[in-house]
């Protein structure tokens, strides 16, 4: 079996995007919709759920605490819940892979379970940091432990209960306020999640769809726990993750005309469609409707010509894990753009500043990392010629530099790109029949 190093993309310089198409489903959603439903009453039937990795490692781990899962088939999941208190002990740890929303957001929910629990993840997922969810998480009397550096594995050991805290949070992070909210299902008391920054809300929209009462006031989210979730029907929308390397893509590319079907444009999400605008990009909104509980729409986005921005603060949270790609759209456009606030990126599934700062280089571009950001002078982009752009194993990373090849002067080769099949099954295949001239080799 090839190994995550032995996944290399060659990409031709140019094209043009067209045609319509559907990115997976979101995955944010799909994770959340095993986790409630596998705690829920009753049977829960969900659509459009994505079958890469990183959710099917959640997946797995509910099959392993006793969960009926039917499924996954042709995005298709039924889902027979065992309510609040029905989980039961796995026969060893869980293994999270390189989904830290799964180790994140499962450490919360698992804080409150009656049995002991590992949970464990590849050598990426192994060196990110965990404390920021182990802390919080420790003051409602949960009891995780962890390496020495704060990161996974991590062990998590019954306690007679926990007690429901007020956090403000120091740094906006959706999968904190989401990990502390599912504590706070097995708390007594109120639990409280103060942002800084609007993050994305859909643990909380998905709780109510489950019947559990959820209460906002300005930045401060609030849920009483003791209560009950009952199985439901949900859709996943197609993810705006995905689909913004379609939409910088479409953006940077001569000619280019594409329609991206059922999107997810949740209003925490749309930073990516939002800067874009603010660089000039024609982008329209389609058939709005909504699915599960989500705004969805049909999103069409042509060739613009871009402009350099200073990056607005209060975007960087709701396109966190666009900013990628839209470095790329940054050295295609006219200008400098600058980036700051985005200090989060340096612990991601790599150090998304200075390996795009590294990749932008060997394309010619002028790209000063930062400290929470970078500074990008606009331009044309370059071939890598040898070696090859390093992906560190990073599938936004991987893709970004793909969809930077529509303005490359030659082609672009990039290695370590297995994980993208992780978050986004099918790539390299979407891309290809939109107008993209990609080729994976394994070896």
């Amino acid at each position: 079996m090839a190994q995550p190093s032995d996944t290399r993309y060659l990409v031709s310089s140019g094209g043009t995007l067209r045609g319509r198409l559907r990115v997976p489903g979101d995955k944010s959603i799909s994770h959340r919709s095993i986790m409630l439903a596998a705690i829920a009453e009753g049977e829960t039937r969900i659509s459009g759920f994505l079958e890469g990795a990183d959710a099917l490692a959640t997946l797995n781990a509910f099959r392993r605490m006793g969960v009926r899962i039917d499924g996954p088939d042709g995005g298709e999941v039924r889902v027979h819940g065992v309510g609040m208190r029905g989980l039961q002990a796995p026969d060893g740890p869980l293994d999270m892979g390189n989904s830290g929303t799964s180790m994140r957001l499962l450490s919360g929910l698992l804080a409150g379970q009656a049995f002991p629990v590992t949970l464990v993840g590849d050598t990426s997922l192994s060196k990110r940091p965990m404390r920021r969810v182990t802390e919080p998480l420790a003051r409602m009397g949960a009891r995780i432990g962890t390496t020495e550096g704060g990161t996974a594995p991590l062990d998590l050991t019954p306690v007679a209960h926990l007690t429901g805290l007020d956090y403000v949070m120091p740094v906006a992070s959706a999968q904190v306020k989401s990990s502390l909210l599912l504590a706070g299902l097995y708390a007594e008391g109120e639990t409280c999640v103060t942002e800084p920054a609007p993050t994305r809300d859909h643990t909380e929209r998905m709780l109510t769809a489950f019947g559990y009462s959820v209460r906002r006031q300005a930045a401060k989210v609030c849920l009483t726990g003791g209560g009950r979730l009952t199985g439901c029907r949900l859709t996943v929308p197609a993810d705006i993750s995905s689909a913004a390397f379609f939409l910088v893509g479409a953006s940077i590319a001569p000619g280019s005309d594409l329609i991206l079907e059922g999107v997810g444009i949740n209003p925490t999400r749309v930073g990516v469609i939002n800067i874009l605008r603010a660089m000039g990009g024609d982008i329209e909104l389609i058939d709005r409707r909504t699915a599960g509980g989500e705004p969805v729409a049909d999103i069409r986005v042509r060739h613009a010509r871009l402009r350099g921005i200073r990056i607005p603060v209060d975007q960087v949270p709701l396109a966190i894990d666009e900013l990628p790609v839209l470095f790329i759209a940054a050295a295609c456009a006219e200008g400098e753009t600058i980036l700051t606030g985005a200090e989060e990126l340096r612990v991601k599934e790599s150090d998304r500043i200075q390996v795009m700062a590294d990749g932008l280089a060997k394309l010619g571009v002028c790209a000063e990392p930062l400290p929470d950001g970078m500074r990008i002078h606009g331009g044309a982009l370059g071939a890598t010629g040898a070696p090859a752009i390093d992906a560190h194993g990073d599938h936004r990373i991987a893709m970004s530099f793909a969809i930077a090849a529509l303005r490359a002067s030659g082609p672009v080769a990039i290695r370590d790109c297995a994980n993208v099949e992780t978050s986004f099954p099918g790539f390299v295949e979407l891309a290809g029949a939109a107008g993209l001239s990609i080729q994976a080799t394994r070896g």
